[in-house]
């Protein structure tokens, strides 16, 4: 071999060194692959590489591209071992994917939590920010503490006073590092009120890892985690911890408890929905208002800080909190929450099933405190369809009041909230608490800007054990529905209701359906009149979308008088129906169906049934809305006379002639009055809402919907309680709160 062969091997080594000669591409790095509860992640691999995952029998189960943050996700993979990452080719670790059994004692045991921020190690490696407050002026020495967690993905672990954002709110410059109002309970009163609270943020928001999935298993499961690391804190009384919170800390405690951690005590849920199709698509209908807003809202949330996420994000990463920084390598897998939603009109259970906390209800063995709006503006008032989902459990009370989505938190809900608590998580007598009854006033005032009769904190006070007052307790009412919040003692539009009713369940086996037959000129009655039919042109633009210039969170609709724009029915595009003047009070509680015979010269039609008491004065009272779109209008099994259960599967357009179209009203709690009378309206969606949208296509006026009136034709049924009478005088029509007021119209067919 000649010597200048040999030469080149070892010149093309130093060629290359010095950067001569271009390099082969270095090996690629495969990061680390972890299994989730049905989700596989992977971190730290090169970015812009092709990544594969392969399952145990070398199947490829996910593949794309790692982004720009060295990170990787694929989600709906069926446990098991022996899964890997293949990033360009290189294989990774193996792992496996996890199901819901619990991990070892161990998991939750070593974890020391302690006053302040803490990032808590879920089962597949994520860590979630969790903010620790014990009670007002104590420390651990003084423990240990009965102890509650508020777990959601709002500005949750956000490490200072909630009090001092409000108050820097009012200014229009909120603190960047207190949490969101609506995290109240946990962040503010209940260490304000002797227990201890943790503030958990959810995966894939804030300073906690992972990607968000709006309530997918990895989220359920990270509650489950939580509850059992919480428990096994030295400083927490019993090792037992519950659940509090309103709205999405509302929202996550079903699923939370529907998978038994065993050390969860009871949970106290206010203003969730009962599955998040029918907030996203009421009737089959996308709300583009609150709905949309939310899942935007959540999408920006998630984005990766320090650039983007939650304001508190933005200030612990610059001030050096570098969990916080590391928590943010997931955060491009999020998915698109608008897309996920909004692709799935026809409710696919897959999707929905899973997420909505009607699924997990029946699972749910700790005691419950469940309350609710009955016009509530964000999640909707249909959440008192998870009721009957409770009746396997005993331990299950219902308290729902009319209103907006804050006022499930009103004063007369918030002392029962108080003995439930005391009760349930902290085993003791509820003792007097000045500070609830002051804090709350204050609380009431500065979020609703509304004034409320003083909590009572000492009805149980005088029990003589605690079994005592959990007996005292129990014997309540399992489902207590005020009515006429916003006309009691507070004053109008304030937070009290003058009276309320007790019922053993929901819907009660108190309700006895009551039909009302729409007929000609407007009429609505007992009796069916002669057979015909009344036409109307369904226009979503003859009236303003909604009656607040409201679509997201707002407190606009929790002041004690809002300041609606309720406009009435504009010529030809609705139609309304009308009783007689009422001899006695007809008080209602449940859910209510407009049935319609319906033709309609578009294939697919949208509409809205609205009802509404017209008073002795001339006024009118909002009571509950509606919503259908046409293709949706077959029920399924579960139907029953009030209620038009659908499955949102195998739409189809209308039929030549009538067919059968039952619209589900909103569930309701309403005493119509002696002297007034009832009137329901049917328009096309909006008008008639606080902050819900719809997407119906524009009409122009050009479709033209008939129904058929009489025997055989269209009726509202009602769920009147059976020998109920009011328990208070007719209230003024306006301050009932959530109920807007207007002055009554005709509609152009009389009623």
């Amino acid at each position: 071999m000649r010597p200048y062969r040999r030469l080149t091997p070892l010149l093309a080594l130093l060629l290359i060194a010095l950067g001569a000669v271009p390099a082969a591409h270095a090996a690629p790095d495969t990061g680390t692959g972890q299994g989730s509860v049905t989700a596989a992640y992977i971190r730290g691999a090169t970015p812009g590489a092709g990544v594969e995952l392969l399952d145990a029998n070398e199947r490829i189960v996910g593949r794309g591209s790692v982004d720009r943050l060295g990170s990787f996700l694929v989600r709906d993979l069926r446990p098991g071992d022996g899964y890997r990452f293949r990033v360009e080719g290189v294989r990774g670790n193996s792992f496996r994917v996890l199901d819901g059994t619990a991990p070892p004692q161990s998991q939750y045991d070593e974890q020391r939590l302690q006053p302040g921020m803490n990032y808590v190690r879920m089962r597949d490696g994520i860590t979630l920010a969790a903010f620790v407050r014990l009670p007002f002026g104590k420390t651990l020495a003084d423990g240990p503490f009965p102890t509650v967690i508020e777990y959601s993905g709002y500005q949750t672990a956000a490490p200072n006073p909630l009090v001092l954002g409000a108050a820097t709110g009012l200014l229009k410059a909120r603190d960047p590092l207190a949490p969101a109002n609506g995290l109240v309970l946990g962040a503010e009163l209940a260490p304000d009120i002797g227990f201890a609270s943790v503030s958990v943020q959810m995966r894939g928001s804030g300073c906690s890892g992972g990607a968000y999935d709006l309530f997918d298993y990895p989220t359920v499961y990270d509650g489950y985690d939580t509850v059992e690391t919480v428990a096994a804190q030295s400083w927490v009384a019993g090792h037992k911890v519950g659940l509090v919170g309103i709205s999405y800390s509302g929202i996550s405690q079903i699923a939370v408890a529907g998978t038994e951690p065993p050390s969860l005590a009871a949970i106290a849920p206010m203003s969730l929905t009962e599955d998040l199709h029918s907030t996203g698509f009421p009737g089959g209908i996308f709300n583009t208002g609150f709905a949309d807003t939310w899942l935007t809202e959540r999408q920006a949330d998630a984005t990766p800080g320090p650039d983007g996420g939650q304001p508190y994000v933005r200030q612990l990463i610059q001030r050096g909190d570098q969990e916080c920084a590391a928590n943010q390598s997931l955060r491009l897998q999020t998915p698109s929450l608008r897309q996920l939603v909004a692709d799935n009109p026809e409710r696919n259970p897959e999707v929905f099933d899973h997420r909505s906390p009607s699924t997990w209800a029946p699972k749910v063995r700790v005691p419950v405190l469940l309350t609710g709006a009955l016009q509530d503006e964000q999640v909707g008032p249909q959440w008192t369809r998870i009721i009957d989902r409770f009746d396997a459990n005993p331990d299950v009370w219902v308290r729902m009041i009319n209103g907006a989505h804050f006022d499930s938190l009103g004063p007369q809900i918030l002392s029962q909230w108080w003995e439930f608590l005391n009760i349930f998580v902290a085993d003791r007598v509820p003792p007097p608490s000045p500070a609830l009854e002051a804090l709350s006033t204050v609380m009431y005032a500065a979020i609703t800007r509304s004034p409320a009769v003083r909590v009572d904190s000492t009805r149980l006070a005088g029990s003589p054990s605690v079994s005592a007052a959990r007996a005292a307790f129990a014997d309540s009412p399992r489902v207590e529905v005020f009515y006429d919040n916003g006309a009691g003692a507070a004053g109008a539009g304030g937070l009290a209701a003058p009276w309320s009713l007790g019922l053993e369940g929901w819907p009660s086996s108190r309700i006895v359906p009551a039909t009302w037959h729409l007929g000609a000129g407007g009429a609505l009655s007992t009796e069916p009149g002669a057979v015909e039919s009344i036409s109307f042109r369904p226009d979503p633009a003859a009236r303003p979308a909604g009656t607040l210039d409201v679509v997201g969170p707002s407190d606009i609709p929790w002041q004690p008088i809002p300041p609606y724009n309720w406009t009435p029915l504009p010529g030809d595009a609705g139609i309304g129906f009308t009783s007689p003047v009422l001899d006695h009070d007809v008080v209602t509680a449940g859910p209510a169906s407009l049935d319609l015979q319906l033709s309609s010269t578009a294939p697919v039609t949208d509409l809205q049934a609205t009802v509404t008491e017209v008073r002795p004065d001339g006024r009118e009272t909002y009571v509950a809305s509606g919503y259908l779109r046409s293709s949706y209008r077959a029920v399924d099994a579960n139907a029953t006379e009030l209620q038009p259960i659908r499955s949102y599967r195998n739409p189809a357009d209308l039929s030549p002639g009538f067919n059968e179209a039952r619209i589900s009203i909103d569930p309701m709690a309403h005493a119509f009055r002696a002297g007034s009378r009832i009137r329901v309206t049917l328009t096309a969606p909006g008008g008639d809402r606080t902050s819900w949208r719809f997407d119906t296509p524009a009409t122009n006026g050009l479709v033209v919907d008939t129904i058929q009136l009489g025997a055989g034709g269209s009726a509202l049924v009602l769920p009147v309680i059976s020998g109920a009478v009011a328990g208070a005088p007719l209230p003024a029509c306006d301050g009932l709160r959530g109920q807007p007021c207007r002055a009554y119209a005709p509609a152009l067919n009389g009623g």
